[in-house]
């Protein structure tokens, strides 16, 4: 497959994609992290393209389109991150569990053999005005 059979797909055309980053390239300075930042995601896309990974990238998007999330167990429920941070320390926690920890949704992932967590919103999370409006435009009346 390549970047031409990929333009067929509804809703998503890989050249398009490589082709609107250009302009967020050019207008940072070099070695700037934004930069980097988006240079990265055109050399992903670019992998993703040339590796024939099309499919498998496909699938993976869906669980960031609205409406969609696989289906996932919380491995546990805890009131406190002290108490997460002992179930994590007493060797059951497994890479990928998804917790929950005070009401946040984690997911332990395994670093150079260490289990450790890391923020990942649960599906009714992402519908809290928390997550709703990350922008830098508005209003903030806490200054």
């Amino acid at each position: 497959m390549n970047g031409e059979e990929m333009a067929d797909v509804p809703d998503f055309d890989m050249e398009e994609i490589l082709l609107a980053l250009n302009p967020f390239v050019r207008n940072h300075a070099e070695g700037s992290k934004e930069k980097e930042a988006f240079t990265l995601a055109q050399i992903a896309l670019l992998y993703i393209r040339d590796r024939v990974k099309k499919e498998d990238f496909d699938e993976y998007r869906k669980r960031f389109i609205p409406g969609y999330w696989p289906k996932f167990e919380i491995a546990q429920e805890f009131a406190t991150r002290e108490e997460a941070d002992q179930w994590r320390a007493s060797g059951q926690a497994k890479d990928r569990d998804r917790v929950k920890i005070a009401g946040k949704g984690h997911m332990v992932t395994e670093v150079n053999g260490k289990p450790y967590f890391i923020v990942v919103p649960l599906p009714e999370e992402l519908n809290s005005p928390e997550w709703q409006d990350d922008s830098e435009d508005s209003e903030d009346d806490s200054e």
